[in-house]
């Protein structure tokens, strides 16, 4: 027979309750169309109960009416869509005024979703259905997929909102404590009295945690007594800094801590850090206990203590642990009526609580659970129970009773929050005798405090928050002498709990008809669970992926340890053996605008940027840089660029080429070093030579190139390219630390600064300032380095700059790359434009620069490269050395160059008249009428990496990775260009201008 009690319209309660509220200041905002109010402090969920609407969302998969479990933005349950942003937990976003709020994941409406009869279906769609429903015919997803992702509870993404204001901030503490509960603000003080600066973190509005809304004794007074006894001192610490609404993401090594407030993420290192972070309720596992008005007895106290809103009129609270008794005497004092109190245990730890809970008139009920709430057709809420006793781990007895309800509180026991400890390498271990779990193996200066450590009453959380402070401060001793060195470096004892807390064992209550939720999130039965081992899925990490277990927004919070009991007892093992599903970062969703951070780009000038802005110079990006793309307007582009290559070619050009990176390496080893490190062999390189060096990483793609110049038997200067010298130093110094070379790294891109004069003529420019080098080919040939000095004579002053002398083509002319200190560089430029002023010299940019470059067939490294090339495919196989014994990536080199080639970049002609492609355009491998329809052109074999024409050449020229068997001169590739236009390109060998290299070696 089924009874029920009308639902609950939602009452206010009054003060103090409703910590987080502020009754002067009400708040009116729309859910679903329709205006409700509440007060500042409000979440959306908490101002709806206060409403009497308790239905927020619909499920996953069945789409059942949902309301809220936790009231901490712990479960999907309350998963809202507001204007600009989907997937918006309602019970954590606060209200605001004219805040317009709506259900996501409906058909229909939130109150009739017709997709609700999915349910009936139930049978067919048993879990993994679609791995072994949709795989045929072949293509049978394609059509069947976007069918699902309807249905897939995801929400609306406004693709017109603009991202706000994010960003980032550093900070550096002794002693990190997350979560700031009693075991938590207790190691705060501890540590800060230790003389320790402390960072205490906590993810809630309030300080407190469970003391916030939990009961901790029969009479209610110790929890409000502890509160404000820790809270005062906490906030009144000088060493002490409190953060509020934020959440400690993950850890990593070194304890390393991203914690997020609002729009900002913090990057925080700490010393010691305490994981003070708590443990969560957990849910009972019966027919429907998804029901709106079901709840976790935490959230109904949390509704009352935080919100002052009444869960309901008429209540029943089943629990395993002693803390059920405590939340009915909780919601009993506030105005619900508990008409029963369900003990899955023979008895409680302390009699005294059920004698208070008698006292009250509850009805106490040991050995029992329940076996089916009850709801109207439409389940929108709980309306009553069915409850039988307890005859075996699982089992209930044929007959109970019905009582009548509309509230219902869970708390089977708790479950360590132990993401973040689980993240360091602890291990979790579940303990049978008393169903509790311990952490252990936690690496050097982390610790574990309160009920995070499996501790849970009250004292010995506070003793054992005390006891970690003691810890961390020891951790400290030996290397902060601010830190009180009397401490003794031993381990403070483990805190023995000063009596017993027994959590039930089993609180799975199996039903003939299903619909007995053990993951809420993803509409997870007990049967799914069981099914997913029947298919040979044995090992909790398989059933996880098999079933989507724990992979909803609540990340396995309240399934992780029903799951593993099923799994165990399916398995035949024990829950320590079976274990939990991995626990990785993030702790809880991070938005993207979080992760980008503060919308800004480094911005850095070389010495001579104020002659480039002088001469008219039109600048561009390059990596952190400022350059000159060309010197003119940048209408004028195309005609600047073509001119400033024509005056290379013909007479003499020069171009700032600071932003080049610079590597000084000194020592015994520092041959040995580039030996390792580049592709060419380094070690017999002569004094006063340069060599062209290329990085590969260890899966032998190329990743950076330059030019190595050996000054001295133990001196080299690397230059690296210029948005790649920060990786190839990061590079040096990491393999270093592996190999222990006796060398100095040094990354000296800033003290120096470069141009490079080139043309026929740069050799007459040079020569009117470099006296003391002689700059005749014989006795400065191509690829050789000079040190020496310019004369400044010609700027009226009598005065020398020192200077580096590099021999170089890039631009495949006769070419002096100059390097001087930077606080030479403005004189510098002045210098050899003066010189030069004769011989009609032009200062050309990186657009003329590139297109001079692509004429000789030089490669660009990210440009023409990408995280797949490899020697073999893009030409530079003459640049990898076989005779040394290794070098970083040559062993993957070589594996790549014995497998048959794919693609090679090659180079490729048109005329001039012919559709220009632009980098990124697709090469194709048909001609320009393809058999196939839906592909014009055929399959795509690569795409063009550089592109420009050239007034030299009277040609359009680049450069473009094509299939292996198009890759020869004289074949022709097919490229898509703007329009979908085909044209048919000439494979060219390269280089294109100049192929003996004769102008370079003048």
């Amino acid at each position: 027979m089924n009874a029920r009690v009308p639902m609950t319209r939602g009452a206010r309660l009054p003060a103090p309750l409703g910590r987080l509220i502020d009754r002067d200041t009400p708040v009116t905002f729309s859910f679903d169309g329709v205006s409700y109010q509440g007060f500042a402090g409000d979440t959306i969920a908490s101002a709806l109960a206060a409403n009497g609407r308790w239905l927020l969302s619909r499920s996953f998969k069945y789409h059942r009416p949902r309301g809220a479990l936790t009231f901490a933005g712990q479960d999907a349950n309350t998963l809202v869509q507001l204007p600009d942003e989907p997937n918006v937990l309602g019970d954590e976003r606060q209200i605001s005024s004219g805040l317009q709020v709506t259900a996501q994941n409906v058909n229909g409406s939130l109150d009739n979703d017709r997709d609700m009869r999915l349910g009936k279906f139930s049978k067919f769609m048993p879990v993994g259905f679609y791995y072994r429903a949709f795989y045929k015919p072949k293509g049978a997803w394609k059509y069947w997929e976007p069918l699902i992702r309807r249905k897939a509870g995801l929400g609306t993404l406004n693709l017109d909102v603009r991202g706000e204001y994010h960003d980032k901030a550093y900070l550096f503490h002794d002693v990190v404590v997350v979560g700031a509960g009693p075991a938590g603000m207790t190691a705060a003080l501890g540590a800060a009295e230790g003389g320790a600066n402390v960072l205490l973190v906590e993810q809630g509005r309030l300080l407190g945690g469970a003391l916030t809304y939990a009961r901790f004794d029969a009479e209610g007074l110790e929890a409000n007594q502890t509160l404000q006894t820790l809270s005062e001192a906490v906030t009144a610490h000088p060493r002490i800094d409190v953060m509020t609404g934020a959440t400690c993401n993950a850890w990593f090594t070194d304890n390393y801590l991203p914690v997020i407030r609002g729009k900002r993420l913090y990057k925080v290192r700490a010393k010691e850090c305490i994981l003070a972070s708590g443990a969560f309720d957990q849910p009972v596992v019966f027919r429907n206990n998804d029901l709106p008005g079901i709840m976790l007895a935490s959230a109904a106290q949390r509704l009352m203590q935080h919100y002052g809103v009444l869960p309901g009129k008429q209540g029943v609270v089943i629990t395993g642990s002693d803390d059920g008794y405590l939340a009915a005497l909780d919601l009993m004092e506030h105005g619900v009526n508990i008409v029963a109190l369900l003990d899955m245990r023979a008895q409680p730890d302390e009699a005294s609580l059920a004698d208070a809970v008698r006292h009250c008139g509850i009805a106490l009920k040991l050995e029992h659970a329940i076996f089916e709430a009850q709801a109207e057709k439409s389940l929108h809420h709980v309306t009553g129970v069915e409850v039988r006793k307890i005859v075996a781990r699982g089992e209930l007895a044929t007959e109970g009773e019905v009582i009548p309800c509309d509230l219902v509180c869970m708390t089977a026991g708790y479950m360590p929050v132990y993401q973040l400890a689980c993240q360091a390498g602890a291990k979790l271990s579940y303990l049978d005798d008393d169903a509790r779990f311990s952490l252990s193996g936690l690496p050097a200066h982390l610790h574990m405090a309160g009920s995070a450590n499996g501790l849970y009453h009250l004292k010995d959380v506070i003793a054992d928050g005390q006891r970690a402070a003691r810890s961390a401060l020891a951790g400290l001793a030996a290397a902060d002498k601010a830190v009180d060195a009397t401490l003794e470096a031993n381990e403070p004892a483990a805190v023995t709990p000063s009596r017993p807390f027994r959590q039930h064992g089993w609180p799975l209550f199996a039903h003939p008809k299903g619909k007995e939720f053990v993951d809420l999130d993803e509409d997870l039965q007990i049967r799914d669970i069981l099914n997913a081992t029947r298919h040979g899925y044995r090992d909790i990490q398989l059933v996880k992926r098999f079933s989507t277990l724990g992979m909803g927004p609540s990340q396995g919070r309240h399934s992780a340890l029903p799951a593993a009991r099923l799994v165990a007892e399916a398995t035949q093992r024990s829950v320590s053996e079976t274990g939990v599903t991995t626990a990785r970062p993030p702790f809880v969703a991070e938005p993207l605008p979080l992760l980008a951070g503060r919308s800004f780009d480094p911005y850095r000038q070389t010495p001579m940027h104020q002659r480039h802005l002088a001469l008219g110079a039109s600048m561009m990006p390059a990596g952190h840089w400022a350059r000159p793309a060309f010197y003119g307007r940048p209408e004028e582009r195309n005609d600047a660029m073509q001119n400033e290559a024509l005056a290379v070619r013909n007479g003499v050009g020069l171009i700032d080429v600071s932003t080049l990176g610079g590597i000084e390496l000194r020592g015994p080893d520092a041959a040995e070093l580039l030996n390792r490190l580049y592709t060419f062999a380094f070690l017999k390189q002569p004094v006063g030579r340069t060599r062209y060096a290329t990085m590969a990483n260890e899966q032998g793609v190329i990743i950076d190139d330059g030019v190595s110049c050996r000054l001295g038997e133990e001196h080299f200067y690397v230059t690296a390219t210029t948005s790649g010298v920060d990786r190839v130093y990061q590079q040096m110094l990491k393999w270093n630390a592996q190999w222990r070379l006796d060398v100095d790294i040094t990354n000296v891109t800033a003290a120096w600064c470069a141009v490079n004069l080139a043309g026929p003529k740069a050799r007459e420019v040079l020569s009117k300032v470099c006296r003391d080098i002689d700059l005749s080919p014989r006795a400065f040939p191509y690829l050789e380095l000079r040190t020496g000095h310019l004369e400044t004579e010609l700027l009226g002053t009598q005065g020398r700059i020192p200077a580096r002398l590099l021999r170089v083509g890039f631009v495949g002319e006769l070419g002096y790359e100059i390097h001087v200190p930077s606080r030479f560089g403005e004189a510098l430029w002045d210098l050899l434009m003066m010189a030069g002023k004769e011989a009609g010299i032009r200062p050309f940019g990186v657009e003329a620069q590139r297109l001079l470059r692509l004429e000789k067939g030089h490669i660009i490294i990210g440009q023409d490269t990408d995280g797949m090339s490899h020697p073999g495919e893009i030409g530079l196989e003459w640049a990898v050395s076989h005779k040394k014994p290794f070098c970083v990536g040559r062993r993957a080199i070589e594996i790549l160059a014995a497998q048959p080639q794919t693609r090679k970049l090659v180079g490729f002609m048109l005329p001039k008249d012919s559709p220009q492609p632009l980098e990124g355009q697709l090469v194709l491998s048909g001609g320009e009428q393809s058999a196939d329809a839906a592909k014009p052109g055929g399959d795509i074999t690569g795409n063009v990496t550089s592109c420009e024409y050239s007034a030299t050449l009277g040609a359009i020229i680049g450069l473009a990775y094509a299939g292996i068997d198009s890759s020869t001169p004289g074949s022709k590739i097919t490229i898509r260009t703007q329009g979908d236009v085909l044209v048919q390109a000439e494979v060219v060998a390269l280089p294109f201008f100049d192929p003996k290299s004769a102008r370079q070696e003048l």
